[in-house]
């Protein structure tokens, strides 16, 4: 192995081991693309409010953790967007170990051409055949010196796209790695903003009273229980009487089985969720591979009018589409909440429907 050959290998190999090291576990990556998101927000005020002003500090609340699942969603696009990187960096560097191999082959040939013409004296084929006296030698020559000059020609071709190849495989994989980088640092901020508004989150709701947060429940169930009835009163189950495809039934009975499982963050089973990452894994139970955010979700599915959704289509709330739930029929969804709840019953229209959208289409 010429050391050209072993400086390229190197070089793949580093490049191979430092992409392990940006995917393991733990590190942090972004994606290169914005989120759609609603009206920026302003963190609200912590300062905890007297007893009888809850309503407040619901509402404070759910701005929180709101905001922290528009950060979860925008921390599960960069991992998805990071894997996709580390992968295509992956197999850039086979292709330019491949392409050092390949070249190394082609020098070797020109080397072997190259000793031979020295072998002979140092002539090129076309002076010795001038030397000969046969005419058979000489017609027989005149086509090996054709042949010779075709393949010598197709040799130096082979070569030139050989390190044409080389250079842009590392030119793509340099391009990749400033991604991955760049999207490295735009995940750390990601994740830091989601931990920043959970621990606010749970910092106000840890200075309440025992009382003080089962009445906070309580308000929280009333609200809920306002917004399903208020959506239930225009009629629209009346509307709707899509039946589940095999599929979705599949995507609900996988959903159901979670039930009671805890929410996290950037979570995908089996042990915990979040909601996007419960509808994804869902669907891929059913043989369907969605999106792995919520916003995604809503981008890249079929968008199908509300009175027509069928159990097992995914309904997407808010106008920033942050937040997504399976519809499992009579009006009720499966959905993973929010940090400190666990996947759950509820109605569909206990929050803003932003779309409807099918992974089955």
């Amino acid at each position: 192995m010429g050391p050209g050959k072993r400086g390229l290998l190197t070089a793949a190999v580093a490049v191979v081991c430092a992409v392990t090291v940006l995917g393991a576990p733990g590190t942090a990556f972004a994606s290169p693309e914005p989120s759609p998101s609603s009206t920026a927000t302003t963190s609200p005020d912590l300062t905890p409010a007297p007893s009888t002003d809850l309503e407040e500090i619901r509402e404070k609340l759910e701005t929180l953790y709101h905001d922290a699942a528009v950060a979860t969603d925008a921390y599960n696009a960069a991992e998805e967007a990071a894997k996709k990187q580390s992968a295509e960096i992956v197999a850039l560097a086979r292709k330019i170990v491949e392409g050092q191999e390949r070249l190394a082959e082609l020098k070797n040939r020109a080397g072997a051409a190259a000793r031979s013409q020295y072998r002979t004296g140092g002539l090129p084929d076309e002076a010795q055949l001038m030397l000969s006296d046969d005419p058979t030698e000489f017609l027989d020559g005149a086509g090996r010196v054709l042949q010779g000059q075709r393949a010598t020609k197709g040799l130096i071709a082979e070569v030139t796209r050989a390190q044409e190849d080389l250079e842009q495989y590392s030119k793509d994989a340099s391009a990749q790695w400033e991604k991955l980088e760049a999207n490295r640092k735009a995940k750390a901020a990601a994740q830091k903003k989601v931990e920043k508004q959970i621990a606010a989150a749970e910092k106000l709701e840890s200075q309440l009273e025992k009382e003080e947060k089962e009445r906070l429940a309580k308000l929280q169930e009333q609200a809920d229980q306002r917004a399903q009835t208020a959506w239930l009163d225009t009629g629209i189950l009346d509307e709707i009487d899509g039946k589940a495809t095999a599929q979705g039934k599949k995507a609900i009975t996988y959903a159901t089985a979670q039930i009671g499982k805890p929410y996290e963050w950037g979570a995908e089973g089996p042990n915990s969720y979040d909601c996007s990452g419960l509808t994804s894994e869902a669907w891929k139970s059913a043989g369907v591979s969605i999106p792995r955010t919520s916003q995604e979700q809503w981008k890249q599915l079929t968008r199908v009018p509300v009175q027509d959704m069928r159990p097992g289509d995914l309904i997407i709330y808010f106008d920033d589409a942050s937040h997504v739930a399976l519809y499992v029929g009579d009006g009720a969804i499966i959905h993973a909440p929010r940090p400190g709840r666990t996947v759950t019953l509820a109605g569909a229209g206990t929050m803003p429907i932003l779309a409807v959208v099918r992974p089955d289409a």
